[in-house]
C-alpha cells in the first residue's frame, strides 16, 4: 500500500479509498497519469483517505473484484465504487467543498484546456523510429510546448488587475499561485513526457521556454506532485513496448 509523503495520520478509518495502478514491485505507485491525477486531488483537498495499489498483472488480485472489468484508478466511498475518472473528479470537487475543503476549480476555462494536445503529439513523436520523420514530429511536438509556454508567460486578468503594466506572468501554476484541477490533470502527463523524451530522444525542455520551466520547477517543489510521481525507471519501463529509439542511419 502506498502512502503520501508525511501525509495524514490514520487514527480514524477513512471513508475514501483510492485504488491506483501498482508499480513493478506491486507495492508502490505505478505509471498512470489518471491515478496520479486523483491522488493529487485528494491530497490537495486535505481529506482523510488511503491509497491501495492494484497489481494488474496478478489475475487473482482480490482488489479487481471491487470493479470487475475496469482498470485502476477507482474510488471506494464507503461501500460505493466509482470508476469514471472525470466523474470521480466532479464528485470530489462537489462533495469535498468549502468551507471544510478548498475549491480546486479554475478561474479561467483556458487553464483547463491548455496543453491538451501535448500528450497526443508526444506519443506520435516517441513511437516513431524513422530518422527521416523525427525532425517533423519533434517540431510538431515542440510547438505544443511552445503554446503552453506562451500561456504560462502571459499575465492572467487578475494579474493585470494588480499590475496593469505587467508584460509577463509571475504566477506559479496554470491558473494562479495555487494548484488546481487543471494542474492535477496536466502535471502527471508532463512528468511522463519529461522522463520518456530524455531517455528515448535525449530531449529536454528547451531553456528558452522559461514559463514552462518555471512551472515545472515550482511543481516539483511540492510534495503533492513530487511524492505522487512514479519513479523514472517505472515510467521508462511502462513505455518499453511503446517508445522507439531512432534507427541508425545507413
Amino acid at each position: 500500500m502506498a502512502q503520501p509523503c508525511s501525509h495524514m495520520a490514520q487514527e480514524e478509518k477513512p471513508c475514501l479509498e483510492l485504488f491506483v495502478k501498482a508499480s513493478s514491485d506491486a507495492e508502490s505507485v505505478g505509471n498512470c497519469p489518471f491515478s496520479q491525477r486523483l491522488f493529487m486531488i485528494l491530497w490537495l483537498k486535505g481529506a482523510k483517505f488511503i491509497v491501495s495499489t492494484v497489481d494488474t498483472k496478478r489475475p487473482q488480485c482480490k482488489l479487481k473484484d471491487l470493479a470487475p472489468g475496469t482498470q485502476p484508478p477507482f474510488l471506494r466511498v464507503d461501500d460505493d465504487i466509482k470508476t469514471d475518472v472525470n466523474k470521480i473528479e466532479e464528485f470530489l470537487e462537489d462533495t469535498l467543498a468549502p468551507p471544510q475543503y478548498p475549491k480546486l476549480c479554475c478561474r479561467y476555462k483556458e487553464s483547463l484546456s491548455v496543453g491538451e494536445d501535448i500528450f497526443r503529439n508526444f506519443s506520435s513523436y516517441i513511437k516513431n523510429d524513422m530518422p527521416g520523420l523525427n525532425q517533423r514530429l519533434e517540431k510538431k511536438f515542440l510547438s505544443t510546448l511552445v503554446k503552453l509556454n506562451i500561456y504560462l508567460e502571459t499575465p492572467l486578468p487578475h494579474e493585470l488587475d494588480q499590475n496593469p503594466n505587467a508584460t509577463e506572468s509571475s504566477r506559479l501554476y496554470l491558473d494562479g499561485d495555487s494548484l488546481t484541477l487543471a494542474d492535477c490533470n496536466l502535471l502527471p502527463k508532463l512528468n511522463i513526457v519529461k522522463v520518456v523524451c530524455k531517455n528515448y530522444r535525449n530531449f529536454g525542455i528547451p531553456a528558452y521556454l522559461k514559463g514552462l520551466k518555471r512551472y515545472l520547477d515550482n511543481a516539483y517543489k511540492q510534495d503533492v506532485f513530487r511524492c505522487t510521481c512514479p519513479n523514472d525507471t517505472e515510467v521508462n519501463n511502462a513505455y518499453e513496448s511503446v517508445a522507439k529509439y531512432l534507427k541508425a542511419d545507413l
